[in-house]
C-alpha cells in the first residue's frame, strides 16, 4: 500500500434524544439519524477499516456498516464525546433558563469556561489528538472510515486548520457531516476537504 492514509471523518446523524448537549451519556440514532449517515456515504471509495466511538449512536452504524462490507471493526474510547458534566442532557434553552451567563461563557471562551463537571476542553482535545496522531501507523496506505462526534471533529478540524481551540464553537460540524481527509506519511503532510 502507499503512503497515503485516507480517513472519512463522519459524525453520527440525528439522535433519539434530540438538540441537548450529548456528551458521554448514550442515546440511540433516530431513523432519519441512520438514513442522514447511509446517504452521507453514498458514492464513496470502499474502505479497509472503520473505526467508531463505542457510544450507541456512533456504533450501530458503525457495526452495520463493518458487517455489510466484510470489513474490519474497532472502538476507541479517545474519540468519544466531551464530557459536559452537569449540562449533559440538557437543551441550550434549560441551561440559559438556569444559567445563562455560564452558558455565554462556555460559548464565548470554551477553554476557560468549562461546564460544571465537566471534562475540560484541554483533556478532550489531548486524548482526541493522541487517538488521531496514531492512524497513519494504523492504518498505513488504507482508506478508513471513522465515526465520531461534533467535538472529536471540531478538535481535530482546529488541529488541521491550525485554529486556536477558543474558535472550535465556530465551526459548523452538522448530523452527518463528513470530511474527507489524506495523511501523507512521507514528509508528514495532511491534505483535508469536507466532503
Amino acid at each position: 500500500m502507499s503512503g497515503r492514509t485516507h480517513i472519512d471523518l463522519l459524525r453520527h446523524g440525528e439522535t433519539q434524544a434530540g438538540s441537548v448537549y450529548l456528551g458521554r451519556s448514550d442515546a440511540l440514532l433516530s431513523e432519519l439519524g441512520y438514513r442522514q449517515m447511509a446517504e452521507a456515504l453514498l458514492n464513496v471509495p470502499c474502505h479497509h477499516a472503520v473505526l467508531s466511538s463505542p457510544l450507541a449512536r456512533c456504533a450501530a452504524f458503525a457495526q452495520d456498516y463493518a458487517q455489510q462490507h466484510s470489513l474490519l471493526l474497532q472502538y476507541d474510547t479517545r474519540l468519544q464525546e466531551m464530557d459536559f458534566g452537569a449540562w449533559d442532557g440538557c437543551s441550550a434553552a434549560e441551561i440559559a433558563a438556569t444559567d445563562a451567563s455560564a452558558l455565554e461563557n462556555f460559548w464565548r471562551d470554551p477553554v476557560a469556561c468549562t461546564p460544571p463537571q465537566a471534562e475540560p476542553l484541554l483533556s478532550f482535545q489531548a486524548r482526541v489528538l493522541a487517538a488521531w496522531g496514531e492512524l497513519p501507523a494504523r492504518y498505513p496506505g488504507q482508506h478508513v472510515l471513522l465515526i465520531t462526534h461534533g467535538g472529536v471533529m471540531r478538535i481535530i478540524l482546529c488541529h488541521l486548520q491550525q485554529r486556536p481551540l477558543t474558535e472550535l464553537l465556530n465551526l459548523s460540524v452538522p448530523h452527518a457531516a463528513r470530511h474527507q481527509i489524506i495523511v501523507e506519511q512521507e514528509p508528514q503532510q495532511t491534505i483535508w476537504d469536507s466532503a
